[in-house]
C-alpha cells in the first residue's frame, strides 16, 4: 500500500486520500442503512444484546467482504460504458467519482436521518447512472451508449425482484411456521412473552435460529454490499492513479501467460465461428493500423485488437515491466475485447456449448483487470462494521414496530432473516447486487400481511417513496454534480 503514495503529485495525493476518505464515508454511512437491518430482528426480539449482535454482525460482514469474490464490485464499475472506462485521466476520474459519491452520500445520510430504509444499492446505482449520462450530454454522445444499459437492464430486474420475493417467500414461510406449529410460543411477540411467561428471551431454539439468520444476513450483506464499496474504491483507484492500478500488479507469472493464451484462443474461437461471426467482427478485413489514436471499442477492430495485445505482451512475465502508458493500453484492449465478447455471446446462431467456452474466455481474459487489493478489502469491512455500530437504533425500530400495527413476533422474525439471507446469497452466486434493505423490509412486511397484523400505511407510503425516489434523486445529484466538476476542470 505504501507504493500507492510514492511518486504522486501533491494535488494528486490530496485528491486520491479525499476520495478514499469518501469512500469509506459511504460504506460507514452504508452500515447505519443497510448493516443495521441485518441485526435489526435480533436485538427487537431481544434473541441477542445490541452490543454483541453489532459485534458479531460486524465479524460477518468482514468476513463476506473477505470471502465474498469481486463479481458484484465489477458489476457495478461496468454500469459505466466500457468507452468511460478505457478513457481514464486523473482530472476526469477526480470529477466522476467526487460527483457520485457526494450525491450518494447526501442522499443516504438524509434518509437516514429521518429513519427510513432507503436503499444504498440505488442511491449508489443512480448516482453512477447519473454521471454516465451527464458524461454523455456533456461529450455530445447519444444517450443509449452513455451507460451500459444491458447491465443496467440486469440491476434493475434484481432490484426490483428481489424485494417482490423477499415479501412473497417470507409470508409463506410464517404460514408455513403457523401450519406446522400454531399453537407455538414463536408466534408471540417481545410484548406477549414479557407479560405471559415473564420471560425476556425467545425459546431457545427460536433464540439460536434468530441468532444464526441475522448472523447469516450479516455475512451475505458483507459479501454483497461491501463489494460495492470495493468497486468504487477501485473506480477512485483507477480513475485517479490509473498507472498503478488499471492492472494488477502482483499479477504472477502464470496469470499473465493465461491472459495472453485466451486471447490466442479467442481469435481461433472467432476464425472457427467465422461463418456466423465474420460479418459482425469484419474477420480478414481490419488490419493493426486501423487502430485509431484515440482509442474507442470496435467489434469490428477486434482483429486488430488481438493482434497488438498479443504484441504488447510479448515476453512480459511481470506488468512491472511496462511503463504506465503501456499498462493504461492493455487494459484497454482487455476491457474491449470482453465488451466484444459479451456482445458476441448474445448473437444468434451460437450453439450453448460454444457459448460456455466464450464465457470461460471472458474470465481468464480479465482475471488480471477485475480485481481488488487485500487493503481495499479489509478497509471496506472495518468502514461497514463501525458504520452498523454507531447508526443501528433508527432503522431497528422502524423494522421492528413501524412497519406492522403491532410488534413483529419470532416466527415474523425467522421467516424475514432466513429469507434475506437465501436471497442475498443468491444473488452473490449471480454477481447480482441487491438491496439488503428492501428485501428485509419487505420480507417483515410479507410476515405481516400473512400473520394478517396488517400494516401501518404511513411507514409503508415513505419506504416505497423512498424506493421511488431514491433512484431518480441521486442521478439527478450526481449528474448535476458532475456536469459542475466538468466545467470547473475545464
Amino acid at each position: 500500500m505504501i507504493d500507492l503514495f510514492s511518486g504522486l503529485d501533491a494535488w494528486v495525493l490530496v485528491s486520491l486520500l479525499l476520495a478514499l476518505t469518501f469512500v469509506l464515508a459511504f460504506e460507514f454511512i452504508n452500515g447505519f442503512h443497510d448493516t443495521a437491518n441485518a441485526v435489526a430482528t435480533v436485538i427487537y426480539t431481544k434473541a441477542m444484546p445490541p452490543h454483541l449482535a453489532v459485534f458479531f454482525s460486524g465479524v460477518f460482514n468482514f468476513l463476506g467482504v473477505l470471502l465474498g469474490g469481486v463479481g458484484v464490485a465489477y458489476a457495478i464499475v461496468h454500469l459505466l460504458p466500457v468507452e468511460l472506462l478505457i478513457n481514464v485521466n486523473t482530472g476526469h476520474g477526480l470529477a466522476m467519482v467526487f460527483s457520485l459519491l457526494a450525491a450518494a452520500i447526501t442522499w443516504n445520510l438524509g434518509t437516514w436521518y429521518f429513519g427510513i430504509p432507503a436503499s444504498s444499492s440505488h442511491t449508489l446505482i443512480g448516482s453512477i447512472l447519473g454521471v454516465g449520462l451527464a458524461n454523455a450530454l456533456i461529450n455530445d454522445i447519444p444517450l443509449g451508449d452513455g451507460v451500459n444499459w444491458q447491465k443496467a437492464i440486469d440491476i434493475a430486474m434484481s432490484l426490483v425482484v428481489s424485494p417482490m420475493a423477499g415479501f412473497a417467500v417470507a409470508a409463506l414461510v410464517l404460514i408455513g411456521l403457523k401450519w406446522w406449529r400454531p399453537l407455538s410460543k414463536m408466534h408471540k411477540t417481545p410484548e406477549q412473552r414479557r407479560k405471559l411467561d415473564d420471560k425476556k428471551h425467545p425459546p431457545f431454539w427460536n433464540r439460536l435460529v434468530l441468532v444464526v439468520s441475522a448472523m447469516g444476513v450479516s455475512f451475505v450483506h458483507g459479501s454483497n454490499d461491501g463489494q460495492k464499496g470495493i468497486g468504487l474504491i477501485m473506480l477512485v483507484l483507477i480513475g485517479i492513479v490509473p498507472a498503478k492500478f488499471v492492472l494488477d500488479l502482483n499479477s504472477t507469472t502464470y496469470q499473465i501467460e493465461r491472459t495472453r493464451d485466451a486471447t490466442l484462443h479467442m481469435s481461433q474461437f472467432y476464425q472457427r465461428n467465422a461463418a456466423t461471426l465474420g460479418e459482425f467482427l469484419a474477420l480478414g478485413k481490419a488490419k493493426a493500423s486501423d487502430l485509431p489514436e484515440q482509442f474507442s471499442c470496435n467489434p469490428q477492430q477486434t482483429e486488430p485488437t488481438i493482434a497488438a495485445l498479443q504484441t504488447s505482451l510479448k515476453g512480459v512475465t511481470d506488468y512491472h515491466s511496462l511503463d504506465a502508458e503501456k499498462r493504461v493500453e492493455v487494459r484497454r484492449y482487455l476491457l474491449c475485447l470482453d465488451d466484444t465478447a459479451k456482445k458476441v455471446g448474445k448473437l444468434p446462431g451460437l450453439d450453448a456449448r460454444e457459448k460456455s467456452d466464450l464465457e470461460k474466455l471472458r474470465k481468464d481474459l480479465t482475471a488480471t483487470t477485475e480485481y481488488a487489493p487485500f487493503w481495499v478489502i479489509v478497509a471496506v469491512a472495518l468502514a461497514l462494521g463501525l458504520g452498523t455500530m454507531v447508526g443501528w437504533k433508527r432503522v431497528v425500530l422502524t423494522v421492528g414496530e413501524k412497519i406492522g400495527k403491532q410488534g413483529m413476533t419470532y416466527a415474523q422474525g425467522m421467516s424475514a432473516q432466513i429469507t434475506a439471507a437465501c436471497a442475498i446469497g443468491m444473488a452473490n452466486v449471480f454477481a447480482l447486487p441487491v438491496s439488503t434493505t428492501h428485501v428485509l423490509s419487505s420480507g417483515v412486511a410479507g410476515t405481516m400481511v400473512a400473520n394478517k397484523s396488517g400494516l401501518q400505511g404511513g411507514t409503508v407510503k415513505t419506504i416505497l417513496l423512498a424506493w421511488v425516489l431514491t433512484l431518480p434523486a441521486s442521478m439527478g445529484l450526481a449528474a448535476g454534480l458532475f456536469w459542475l466538476a466538468s466545467k470547473a476542470i475545464g
